[in-house]
């Protein structure tokens, strides 16, 4: 096979990784490891030279993220215990009226939001914001699921701490304030623009109510947990009936361990909205700061070291336990942490594998390769990102697992193509979230949730997820012209 020998190998490893997800069953993070292995061996790496690779690609992209991961997902656990997001719904209803909603509702969750585990937020906010979407108008409901589709799915791939932006830093060695400086503003737009157009399209026959939704579907739906049960959701419970169980057993305790005729102690009051996010806004402006201080090249001790994204996201963390500790019951943030460590556990696992085959890939000499087939400019490099992480995205269905592994091929070729990292992470996040269908978890929850048809899905979901997927594109290459 000459010189393509390692560009056939690579494509030969990712269809095995892709089959063995789909039609075997095999979890993501074991198929990586496997396709790993296979390319050290087939591209000539030797046995012994395969697992040090692998291993070291795994502990290298840890190094970079792990802690980065570890303590955005327990900061979010917290958050959504201690209820801001019912408030944060309701300011932004109060200050930019019902019009606008669907745009700030999308634009929170795709950037303050994300370090909320996506499946925990789409379960917490599908009742607000189908309680909402009945009030703003014509196809309100439509829009409120385009919202939450683009929120969740953007927020995940463009905008720190969203995990998979944290796994495209982490792989192509981009600093953290870097991506969030550059990643924030690009998500905000996506959404703002892609939404904008669904809106647009539902007005000119695109949404059919009698087609696109199912009314019996929204009883099944369930309602908002009040900010003062937030116990019962830090262990992920969102449903009437485990929220019903928590409660049942919290009064069963109360009842035994209180006298008869005896006021039981009251409930913690639920903080207010500001103190609640105050942790969470207070570690991305540490990490901006840091990021704008190291593009001006301003360096000191002080900035570098609380503007550093594990700093900044550890204050924010101990700022949250405090709060949480004060106005939540006894025992509510073990619970939450306890939450935390079980979701990030999964995500390191995935994200450091990705690393490997990463690793692999950059050994085995698919580097060169690449690199001598592009041209000096900068839109063809973008374009082929984008390409592969679409590609994988609708073979795969995973947004996180498609841009990691783009983004792992494209590593070894990011120094020579005189393009900056950034930017490549940017549209390896992209490509990850074109046609999002069947294959991906969001697709079914938003579906079940927000009370539509299959149809009506592939509208709120697939064709406007898709349309941002474009859209950021064009953002990025947009961006190449002036960096």
């Amino acid at each position: 096979m000459g010189n393509a020998a390692p560009l056939v190998h690579t494509a030969i490893a990712i269809a095995g990784v892709v089959l063995l997800i789909l039609r075997a069953k095999v979890n993501p993070a074991l198929a990586l490891v496997l396709g790993a292995v296979y390319l050290g061996l087939a591209g000539g790496l030797g046995p012994e030279r395969t697992v040090a690779t692998i291993s070291k690609g795994f502990g290298d992209l840890m190094a970079e993220v792990g802690l980065l991961i570890v303590f955005g997902v327990l900061l979010g656990t917290l958050l959504s215990s201690l209820g801001a997001i019912e408030k944060l719904v309701a300011v932004l209803l109060r200050l930019l009226g019902p019009k606008r909603l669907p745009y700030s509702f999308a634009v929170t969750m795709g950037t303050v939001l994300q370090s909320i585990f996506a499946d925990v937020l789409l379960v917490m906010t599908a009742p607000i914001a189908r309680s909402l979407g009945r009030k703003i108008g014509p196809y309100g409901t439509a829009r409120m699921a385009a919202a939450m589709a683009l929120g969740v799915e953007v927020g995940i791939a463009l905008s720190v701490p969203g995990i998979g932006a944290l796994a495209l830093a982490g792989l192509l060695d981009i600093p953290l304030g870097v991506m969030l400086v550059y990643g924030f503003p690009v998500a905000a737009v996506t959404i703002v623009l892609a939404l904008f157009l669904f809106s647009a399209l539902s007005k000119r026959g695109l949404w059919n109510a009698e087609r696109d939704e199912v009314d019996e579907a929204v009883a099944d739906v369930p309602e908002p947990v009040p900010a003062t049960a937030a116990a019962s959701t830090s262990t992920g419970a969102g449903t009437p009936t485990q929220a019903a169980a928590t409660e049942t057993e919290a009064e069963a305790k109360t009842e035994a361990g209180t006298p008869a005729g005896s006021t039981p102690p009251p409930a913690p009051a639920s903080p207010p909205l500001a103190l609640s996010l105050a942790p969470l806004l207070l570690a991305l402006v540490m990490i901006a700061t840091g990021a704008f201080a190291e593009i001006a090249g301003w360096t000191s001790p002080v900035v570098g070291f609380l503007g550093d994204p594990v700093i900044g996201l550890l204050t924010g963390l101990v700022g949250a336990c405090l709060v949480a500790r004060k106005c939540l019951p006894q025992g509510a943030v073990g619970e939450s942490f306890n939450q935390g460590f079980r979701t990030s556990g999964q995500i390191l696992v995935l994200t450091g594998v990705g690393g490997s085959l990463a690793a692999v890939v950059e050994k085995a000499g698919l580097g060169d390769i690449v690199k001598d087939s592009f041209s000096a400019s900068t839109w063809a490099p973008l374009a082929l990102v984008w390409v592969i992480a679409a590609v994988l995205h609708m073979a795969i269905g995973s947004v996180t697992t498609s841009a990691i592994t783009a983004a792992g091929i494209l590593a070894p070729v990011a120094p020579g193509l005189d393009v900056p990292p950034v930017l490549i992470a940017l549209a390896a996040g992209a490509g990850s979230l074109f046609a999002i269908h069947a294959t991906s978890n969001t697709f079914w929850l938003l579906q079940t949730l927000m009370g539509q048809t299959t149809r009506g899905t592939l509208k709120t979901c697939t064709l406007t997820v898709s349309g941002a997927s474009v859209i950021a594109l064009l953002l990025v290459q947009a961006l190449s012209f002036v960096m």
